[in-house]
């Protein structure tokens, strides 16, 4: 199951890229974590973890897999069952705007239920995500 969301930001992709990885200041920014935080000093990077608290899941611990330094990370999430990867990708524009792309994606044996029941949750949070990260860097 692939829930996306994407969104063009009037700031350049490092501006973008330092909001995205300031993770404990999400909850600041997206109504769909309401508590970050992380377990390391220290700027993001592959094999860091952070707990979000999420309304209406449980909470989770994130595992940065994938780190590309201003253009994308991956981090990981392992429940019984379902292994849910969150990707956040930015694609700098010719104009200095950046296209952010986001998306969640599950697998493993309870995937397809799981992305039945919470599908509309799940869409609903990337949609958000990828709204409050707009709103948050072009503020000014």
């Amino acid at each position: 199951m692939r829930f996306e969301a994407d969104t063009e930001i009037a700031a350049d992709a490092e501006q973008v890229w330092a909001v995205l990885v300031d993770v404990q200041r999400w909850p600041e920014w997206t109504a769909s974590v309401s508590r970050a935080e992380r377990a390391e000093p220290g700027p993001l990077a592959v094999g860091a973890t952070a707990r979000l608290t999420q309304p209406k899941l449980r909470p989770a611990v994130w595992r940065v897999t994938d780190l590309t330094e201003a253009r994308e990370f991956a981090w990981v999430s392992d429940t019984p069952g379902v292994r849910t990867r969150g990707e956040h990708r930015l694609l700098p524009l010719p104009d200095g705007r950046t296209r952010v792309e986001l998306a969640i994606v599950q697998s493993g044996p309870l995937a397809v239920p799981i992305g039945w029941l919470y599908g509309g949750l799940l869409r609903r949070y990337v949609r958000l995500e990828a709204d409050g990260l707009k709103r948050r860097c072009e503020q000014g």
